[in-house]
């Protein structure tokens, strides 16, 4: 990658993590993937267990299988093969887990987290629940305001997301958003954190790569 985009992504996740640190939450910043894996894992040490919400960064990056590898209680209700039910109570053990990594569907160089749920079950277990939430993003979820950010989950994030997930939605066809009212809509519940909650320790991990949708 050209040099002068480097130094330009990197200034954009420097001014976020100081926005996010001012707004009282831990912020790191890491040049590549390869940086930010063992600074993650390091965290993870000791918890006992530890969930994931559905995130592709956190996929991609295969943290959930690494955390499995150290014999933890790893919770992933997209695991294939679960039953709704089963499903549905990992979700509930996600909202008690020691540790929790969620990724992100924007953030603002403001230092807010921008996010749209289908359920609930990822945004309620970033602002409470587990004892610490880890929030990590590649270059590519930075937006300028609350605005861009909202649209960049309407415009992007949200249709490869239902395609990904199979559902009957127009934007899993069309790939715009349409603000439809289909029974599979994703787009259901839009939360804003502003400042780290009171009662939760949240730590933002930047990266310098392009990760997930």
């Amino acid at each position: 990658m050209d040099e002068h985009l480097i130094w330009h992504r990197r200034t954009l996740l420097d001014l976020a993590a100081r926005a996010f640190e001012k707004n009282g939450f831990g912020a790191h910043v890491f040049d590549r993937v390869e940086e930010a894996v063992p600074f993650l894992m390091e965290q993870a040490a000791e918890a006992q267990t530890v969930g994931f919400g559905g995130s592709m960064t956190l996929a991609e990056m295969g943290l959930p299988a690494r955390c499995e590898e150290t014999g933890k209680k790893t919770l992933v209700h997209g695991r294939p093969g679960l039953t709704p039910e089963q499903k549905r109570e990992v979700m509930g053990e996600e909202q008690r887990c020691d540790l929790f990594f969620t990724g992100t569907n924007a953030l603002t160089l403001q230092g807010q987290l921008v996010n749209i749920d289908g359920v609930g079950n990822r945004v309620c277990a970033m602002a409470f629940g587990p004892k610490r939430v880890i929030v990590v993003a590649g270059v590519n979820k930075i937006t300028h305001n609350l605005d861009s950010a909202l649209r960049r989950v309407k415009d992007f994030a949200s249709p490869p997301n239902a395609k990904r997930l199979n559902l009957n939605t127009p934007c899993a066809s069309t790939g715009l958003c349409s603000d439809c009212n289909s029974p599979d809509r994703i787009c259901r519940i839009t939360t804003i954190i502003d400042r780290a909650p009171r009662l939760t320790d949240i730590q933002i991990c930047l990266i310098n790569d392009d990760l997930g949708y």
